[in-house]
């Protein structure tokens, strides 16, 4: 009888779409999960043991980007995390005439709420393009500062091509302005060094599985003095600002995550980067109408964005899946649609050359090897391609 062929481990290149639970964050849930499964807000044994617990946590959450914990906010994750950024700054601002000013870049947690709040005229959105690198021009923001502005809101990095934006500048010209500012952190907290006490940020949301986390559990922060109204009420969980019985295992789960990734930020984003960069060379060296999207200067350590010469990159990406390896077409929120990446086309690109694009994002545990192996494959996958367009 014929043995069956030992299966090679699979290459998982799509931490940007969510990253694996560590055994160490797995570990500090389980007890939440078991016994202690009091409510935060009770005042007997089991509830003061489950408020210290996510008390714990907020400091947790706090050091890694430097902040108070009075100014970490429990969410279920970054896509609420920022609606409430956007909409509760908008519905608590008291300017007469409110105008949202934000980039064609970002993720649709930003785009779709600012279309939200257009389409029932409580803000005039206006958004602002990118150049051919995906950044934007810091002045093209500033061109709609004034009195009437709500609310500006820019990614710190992109989720889909890793540019990184010049927020610190667009910090500063909001506020001298007045003008609140909100980040989506998600994809760069945890990849890059952030100190809100030093950065002029007033918001900055965060995601718990994009930080070897569980997901289902995310948060906000707010500046102290800064004021937005609730999204979520029926209780006076998170210091009025988000109610709702906590989530206390996820919590836990998010605060353990990133007390790991503080001690070891720096080494692990090098690590990243030294694989990404061997990456991009031996794609470009392997496949000669490959090309990067996205600016090669301002990028996070961990996302490589491959143009591959206008094939069509959805087929590319099933044919890795064959191969073992997981990688992306463009944000894990838009999967399933025909439609080309609207980063990329923001950026100028054709639809066909849009659609040619491959994500990969590197994680902590990705090896030379694997890399490698990756380098290795697409030739032949191009070249079966090209020679089977159809």
């Amino acid at each position: 009888m014929q043995r069956e062929k030992p299966r090679r481990r699979g290459i998982y290149l799509d931490h940007s779409a969510t990253t694996p639970v560590r055994p160490e964050v797995l570990e500090a849930m389980l007890p939440f999960l078991r016994e202690h499964h009091g409510n935060a807000g009770s005042l007997h044994r089991f509830g003061r043991n489950c408020r210290r617990a996510v008390e714990t946590a907020r400091e947790q959450v706090a050091a890694l980007i430097n902040a108070e914990p009075r100014d970490i906010l429990f969410t279920s994750g970054g896509t609420e995390s920022n609606n409430l950024a956007i909409m509760g700054i908008v519905e608590a601002s008291d300017r007469t005439a409110k105008r949202m000013v934000t980039t064609a870049v970002e993720h649709h947690a930003v785009l779709h709420a600012g279309e939200s709040l257009a389409h029932t005229n409580r803000v005039d959105l206006r958004i602002v393009g990118v150049d051919q690198d995906g950044l934007v021009d810091p002045d093209a923001v500033e061109a709609f500062l004034g009195d009437e502005t709500a609310l500006v809101s820019v990614m710190h990095a992109n989720n889909e091509t890793g540019v990184i934006q010049p927020i610190e500048r667009i910090g500063v010209l909001c506020q001298e302005q007045g003008v609140p500012f909100h980040s989506d952190t998600v994809q760069s907290v945890g990849k890059l060094s952030l100190d809100v006490r030093k950065m002029p940020l007033d918001l900055a949301a965060i995601s718990g599985h994009k930080l070897y986390g569980p997901k289902g559990i995310g948060a906000l922060f707010v500046r102290s003095g800064t004021g937005i109204k609730p999204q979520a009420v029926g209780g006076a969980q998170e210091r009025g600002r988000r109610a709702g019985t906590e989530n206390v295992a996820g919590i836990v789960g998010l605060g353990c995550a990133c007390e790991l990734l503080h001690e070891e930020l720096l080494s692990a984003s090098k690590r990243m980067e030294v694989l990404r960069d061997r990456l991009h060379e031996g794609i470009l060296a392997a496949i000669p109408n490959a090309g990067i999207n996205g600016s090669t200067a301002r990028r996070l350590p961990n996302i490589l964005n491959v143009a591959f010469g206008g094939l069509d990159g959805e087929r590319m990406m099933f044919a890795l899946d064959q191969e073992g390896i997981a990688v992306s077409t463009g944000s894990a929120c838009t999967a399933g649609s025909l439609d080309p990446s609207h980063v990329l086309l923001a950026m100028g690109q054709s639809h066909e050359h849009a659609s040619s694009a491959i994500r990969f994002s590197l994680g902590r545990n990705n090896t030379e090897e694997e890399i490698d192996r990756v380098i290795s494959l697409l030739p032949g996958l191009v070249k079966q391609f090209l020679e089977k367009p159809d």
